[in-house]
């Protein structure tokens, strides 16, 4: 890739094409789907073929340099990777280590596919699912992650995303969504289809104890979003108090179109 989110080579078109193409079915917005593609463009500017990088060790090496820490800030520390810019180091490194992560994510999913014309048809195909009732949930998931991120304010009032529209990257894995809340509080936002357990539950302490350990403040809420909670669940919450289970519910709405005809 060069800055501009192409990426370099004989088969760079249909890479780039791909991988937007991939971005696309997550249902991010243009603005969102234009900024990985960018991030991802500089990390291979700086770093080399991205795709190389993912054949050698998953891009483990490049994404550990773009790690910074909350004591590295505190000592002041300089930004330990190839990339030159200017501004915050933490908040930068941590853009263009979500860029990388979501980029090995997307090669994850198509990771039995070594030429790159099955990966498009992969990547078109599906974005990751393992069979049909896991796409469906798959699916129904990132539906109700655009649907919530356009009207976080019905979650709870005084929430704002501050993701830059994708899931936000921290080691156990991609926050649905992020947020703050009216108190300055970091929000973190897990959703199911269907009914969670214990194991959702776990999910997202994971990802709050992640955040905690990233930010300065280290105060951090969880919202889990699904259509039910089973008993292990609901027990469970009992002793974490800042996580809360929301439930969400779907209405359909009938109109009669035969006056049309």
């Amino acid at each position: 890739m060069t800055q501009d989110g192409y990426i370099n080579g004989a088969n760079g078109g249909l890479m780039k094409a791909t991988y937007r193409n991939w971005l696309e079915q997550q249902k991010y917005d243009l603005n969102t789907v234009n900024a990985q593609m960018y991030r991802a463009g500089r990390v291979e500017e700086y770093y080399g073929d991205l795709d190389q990088h993912y054949s050698n060790d998953r891009m483990e090496s490049v994404i550990a340099t773009l790690r910074y820490t909350t004591d590295d800030k505190r000592r002041g520390r300089p930004n330990p990777s190839k990339i030159p810019f200017e501004g915050d180091i933490k908040n930068n490194l941590a853009s263009y280590r979500n860029a990388a992560e979501r980029y090995r994510k997307f090669r994850d999913s198509v990771a039995g596919d070594s030429d790159l014309t099955q990966i498009a048809e992969a990547a078109a195909t599906t974005a990751g699912a393992i069979d049909e009732d896991m796409g469906q949930r798959i699916g129904l998931e990132r539906d109700m992650q655009q649907a919530l991120r356009t009207a976080i304010e019905q979650l709870e009032d005084g929430l704002v995303i501050i993701d830059e529209g994708a899931e936000r990257s921290v080691d156990s894995g991609f926050i649905d969504i992020t947020c703050r809340d009216k108190s300055g509080v970091t929000v973190v936002i897990e959703l199911k289809a269907g009914s969670a357990g214990q194991r959702a539950v776990g999910q997202i302490l994971s990802y709050m104890g992640d955040v905690a350990a990233e930010e300065e403040s280290g105060r951090v809420r969880g919202i889990l979003v699904a259509a039910d909670f089973d008993k292990k669940a609901k027990a469970a919450v009992r002793m974490v108090p800042n996580l809360a289970l929301r439930r969400y519910s779907v209405r359909f709405f009938f109109s009669d179109v035969s006056s049309e005809f």
